[in-house]
């Protein structure tokens, strides 16, 4: 995978190179690197720290700049070059990344802020195994309450502790007494995330359980609980006992730092699910699962 998003960058600069202003078309990138654009995605965020379409604009205006500062032609004519329809729309994105405006730089040189080209490189240390096994899940039901969420990556989520707190206690013990399948425990569930994790993006977050069919209440009616269907598939599930969350979010980055990069496996699309399974409140611990929905990759 490492390989294949450093081929990635290189096609981007050739691109770039080539015509400024054109689409990156990520689909047909990951026709060519013979993986899926959901894995291509979802590694290029983690790894680089940002989405391949803020990498893929970061650099768009870093060529800008360099135009700018040692050409004569006018701001329209760089502007219609690096794919923007106006000098006002060209402004606004170059001020966006550089923190100054295109006239300002144009006559002073600068202050800018420049996109390096980005390399992938896989350090491999093993000094910390990583507890995972593969799972073949059939086909469950993800029951509890659900809501829609910003994407924070650091720091609490305040929507999702919010939209927790809310649940009265007895209804999640309610919730772990139907829990009949793998996986078990009270669950943290991410669904229909933005494919390059874009910080601030929605998402739907359940709190609850999985069930093999999910239960009608008394006189056969709906039970009103909030539902996600996960088709079968195959599960990396990755155990930690730790500091929470600290033990948790730690296996969260290496699954995309260490795992993926070393293994014959790809994401898929699909939730992510954490399951709690202990929890000791004053020792500040927990042992969790991650569960990632993932494919074998093509060899």
């Amino acid at each position: 995978m490492i390989a294949s998003l450093n081929r990635v960058v290189d096609i981007v600069e050739q691109q770039l190179a080539h015509d400024p202003a054109a689409p990156v078309e990520v689909a047909a990138l990951a026709r060519e690197l013979g993986t899926t654009e959901h894995h291509l995605r979802r590694m290029f965020s983690s790894l680089a720290a940002m989405p391949l379409a803020e990498y893929v604009r970061r650099r768009r205006m870093a060529l800008a700049a360099a135009a700018l500062v040692s050409a004569d032609d006018d701001l329209l004519t760089v502007a219609v070059r690096h794919g923007y329809g106006s000098a006002e729309a060209f402004g606004r994105a170059f001020r966006s990344v550089h923190g100054a405006g295109a006239g300002d730089v144009r006559r002073d040189g600068g202050p800018l802020r420049t996109q390096p080209r980005i390399r992938f490189h896989l350090s491999v240390e093993g000094s910390t195994p990583m507890d995972t096994r593969i799972v073949d899940l059939p086909a469950v039901t993800l029951i509890g309450r659900a809501a829609r969420v910003p994407l924070v990556h650091r720091g609490e989520n305040e929507a999702i502790a919010a939209h927790t707190a809310s649940i009265p206690r007895e209804e999640t013990v309610r919730l772990a007494g139907l829990n009949d399948v793998e996986p078990h425990g009270v669950l943290a569930v991410s669904d229909d995330l933005d494919p390059d994790r874009a910080e601030g993006t929605e998402l739907t977050y359940l709190h609850g359980v999985a069930v093999a069919h999910p239960p009608l209440a008394d006189g056969d009616t709906d039970s009103g609980w909030d539902r996600i269907a996960v088709p079968a598939g195959t599960w990396a599930v990755f155990r930690t006992d730790g500091p929470h969350p600290q033990a948790l979010q730690e296996a969260w980055a290496a699954t995309a730092t260490s795992w993926f990069p070393s293994q014959p496996w790809r994401l898929r699309p699909g939730p992510e699910i954490v399951a709690l399974q202990e929890y000791d409140a004053e020792a500040g611990t927990a042992v969790c699962e991650l569960w990632l929905p993932v494919e074998a990759a093509p060899r």
